[in-house]
């Protein structure tokens, strides 16, 4: 039953209506996804440095922005940019850029934090080092800081991208049509096998989030044996 289903909408479950229409589908989830981890991860260092340096107003603003997002769900921030952001800037937005600057605003939060547990993560003398070197703040922070913490971070970074693809399901509520929206769809047209549609999605998902958690498994322990093999550099010196 779930072959039939797959042979009849298979193509509108990866592309949508492309290219009749609007890209929708698997496709435009993994571009929704991908878009939002791509503007979250600038946002996100520099939320992460503000959190982490000296400035005190700048670590109060962002100290404020990380509690306040993360106090409350998605969902209403989502809400929030498709009906009050239109009316603060005066003309509407895509529903699709909509879900993006939300997911965007909500992942900052996470992603900042990740970034800034992996700068206090460092041992202190790589500052201290810098600061004999002669380097300023800037130079330290993108060429001997920055550089190792993100290193580290990496596995919680592809972990946030897989958090970000159950988190574009979301978008069926205004009408993106990813997944999900693409998926009720097919269960209207159908209306009697939604326990095979929604397995169908369910399986999908959970095939795109187990390669992502196996590929950071995987970072994890390259990492980790890189970290062990400057352990035993270090001690034979």
């Amino acid at each position: 039953m779930m072959l039939e289903i797959i042979r009849e909408y298979g193509l509108m479950l990866l592309v949508g209506e492309y290219p009749h229409g609007k890209l929708g589908g698997l496709a435009l989830t993994l571009i929704i996804s991908i878009a939002s981890l791509a503007v979250t991860f600038p946002c996100a260092v520099l939320i992460a440095l503000a959190r982490t340096g000296r400035s005190r107003p700048f670590k109060a603003v962002a100290s404020g922005f990380v509690h306040c997002v993360r106090a409350i769900p998605l969902l209403m921030l989502i809400f929030w940019a498709y009906f009050a952001l239109p009316m603060v800037i005066g003309f509407p937005i895509d529903a699709t850029y909509t879900l993006i600057i939300a997911i965007v605003i909500y992942q900052a939060a996470y992603l900042g934090e990740i970034i800034a547990a992996g700068i206090e993560g460092l041992p202190k003398g790589q500052m201290e080092a810098a600061k004999a070197l002669g380097l300023g703040y800037i130079p330290t922070t993108f060429r001997v800081i920055l550089p190792q913490a993100l290193f580290n971070v990496i596995p919680g970074i592809v972990n946030q991208l897989t958090t970000i693809i159950k988190e574009s399901s979301l978008g069926s509520i205004i009408a993106v049509s990813e997944l999900s929206y693409v998926m009720l769809q097919v269960n209207s047209n159908e209306v009697t096998k939604p326990l095979q549609i929604f397995g169908i999605l369910a399986a999908t998902y959970f095939i795109l989030c187990f390669a992502l958690s196996q590929a950071t498994n995987w970072l994890e322990r390259g990492i980790g044996n890189r970290r062990t093999g400057r352990v035993v550099v270090e001690a034979v010196a």
